[in-house]
């Protein structure tokens, strides 16, 4: 098993649920994603690099993008919700909608796509 099947293994209930939604929508954005670890945190990552992680804390649960720039382009859509650049953080009870987490994930793929793409052309 990999690191994020081995952290959803050890939740339970409506927050484990949660959590492995997020990691589903992540996938179906971008099916190439495979499970690893970055920054200390069971998480997908494209091309090696930090693309998706949910965790649940104390009061929480949180999707990390990896990326500073993804939901602050989305800062409109994010209405209601408590974030920051780096992180999302929601409940069961109030998740993300499905077409935020895609436009997030795709915002980030598509950052990790670009710099796959310059290392590609040598840039």
């Amino acid at each position: 098993m990999g690191e994020v099947t081995d952290y959803l293994a050890g939740l339970s209930g409506p927050e484990g649920a949660a959590i492995g939604h997020v990691y589903a929508v992540a996938l179906e954005v971008s099916p190439a994603a495979a499970e690893g670890h970055s920054y200390g945190m069971p998480a997908l990552l494209l091309h090696g690099k930090g693309y998706a992680s949910a965790r649940q804390a104390k009061h929480h649960l949180s999707v990390f993008p990896f990326s500073g720039r993804a939901l602050a382009a989305l800062g409109d859509r994010l209405e209601g919700f408590d974030w920051s650049k780096g992180t999302l953080r929601f409940t069961a009870a109030h998740p993300v909608p499905d077409d935020v987490l895609r436009a997030i994930f795709a915002a980030r793929a598509a950052e990790i796509e670009g710099t796959a793409e310059a290392r590609g052309k040598g840039i």
